[in-house]
């Protein structure tokens, strides 16, 4: 594992409460890597390198470890997803009336 990828972890870990730590397998395109999630579904993902980074997290994060592709993701990340999403879209609308609106003035100002 990266220095720098275990330490930002280290980090999360000590400014979140409840984190649980969910690991990917690796796949033809991605390393393997560990997704942190806390308890209000907020996550973060780091590359570990392989399994020895499974040691690490368990040793240096003192964190629960699940494997991803056998237990899924907690309910509380895919929750924060959508609600993230749904925010997202929200301000994106809110964006394109403005510019609508916006547009609006500038031909009735001709």
């Amino acid at each position: 594992m990266r220095p720098a990828d275990l330490d930002y972890l280290r980090q999360w870990t000590a400014t979140h409460r409840g984190v649980e730590a969910y690991v990917e397998p690796e796949t033809l395109v991605n390393e393997m890597s560990v997704v942190l999630v806390d308890e209000a579904g907020e996550w973060t993902r780091r590359r570990i390198g392989g399994p020895k980074g499974v040691d690490v997290i368990i040793d240096e994060l003192g964190v629960r470890v699940y494997d991803a592709a056998s237990s899924g993701y907690p309910q509380r990340m895919r929750d924060r997803i959508e609600r993230d999403r749904i925010i997202r879209q929200r301000l994106e609308a809110r964006e394109r009336r403005a510019r609508f609106e916006e547009r609006s003035r500038e031909d009735s100002d001709d």
